[in-house]
């Protein structure tokens, strides 16, 4: 018995040498062979554990009105307002001349409506005064340009320095005309010549003001 198994020993350690020689060549030749060639066996399932996630219609965050285009939706065009036909429509501008012709026109008709009506001194005064300020002030600001050549700009500065003199000339008159009623010298202060004086004043803002607005 002790025999058999020192043989069977025998037969297995001779035969364990060529078995794992044979073993490690076939193992380095199919490394040989695969490589390169990326994995070789079975992959894990790696999307056993997750969900798909399909992409949604994406949907507007208002609500389009059916009634966009019905009349009753749309405003009408402001074209009766001012600032809409000045700004938006972007009107033709006026010159700054014309601009400046056009608030000096109601200082005109204000003086003429003064004579018309016959006003008493202290109004006219304050009237004249205020139109001689804005034709000074226009004087100095086109002498050195074309403007001061134009025909509305020439027949205004001579009709500023007419106002000019005939109210100087009623203010004399409330002042002086008590004492020189009787003297030579009254006689330019008395109210015949000074409504004539007037009456030529009337005539030539009427003109002046006509020049102005064809000059528009």
């Amino acid at each position: 018995m002790r025999k058999l198994a020192v043989l069977g020993l025998a037969v297995i350690l001779s035969i364990s040498p060529c078995f794992a020689w044979g073993w490690w060549g076939k193992k380095n030749t199919s490394s040989q062979e695969l490589e390169g060639k990326g994995y070789i066996g079975t992959l894990p399932n790696v999307t056993k554990n997750f969900t798909t996630s399909e992409p949604k219609d994406a949907k507007p965050i208002f609500q389009g009105s059916q009634e966009f285009n019905s009349a009753n939706e749309i405003k009408p065009v402001p074209r009766d307002n001012p600032a809409f036909v000045n700004i938006i429509m972007k009107k033709e501008k006026t010159s700054e001349y014309i601009n400046d012709i056009n608030e000096i026109i109601p200082m005109l008709e204000k003086v003429y409506d003064l004579i018309e009506n016959k006003e008493n001194v202290q109004r006219f005064v304050a009237s004249v005064y205020f139109l001689n300020q804005n034709c000074e002030y226009l004087r100095k600001k086109y002498l050195e340009k074309p403007e001061s050549s134009y025909v509305s700009f020439q027949k205004l500065m001579e009709v500023s320095m007419h106002a000019k003199s005939v109210s100087l000339l009623r203010t004399e008159a409330e002042k002086y005309n008590p004492y020189l009623a009787y003297s030579a010298e009254g006689y330019i202060y008395n109210n015949n010549n000074i409504n004539q004086q007037l009456e030529y004043l009337k005539t030539e803002l009427e003109e002046t003001i006509v020049v102005l607005k064809d000059a528009h």
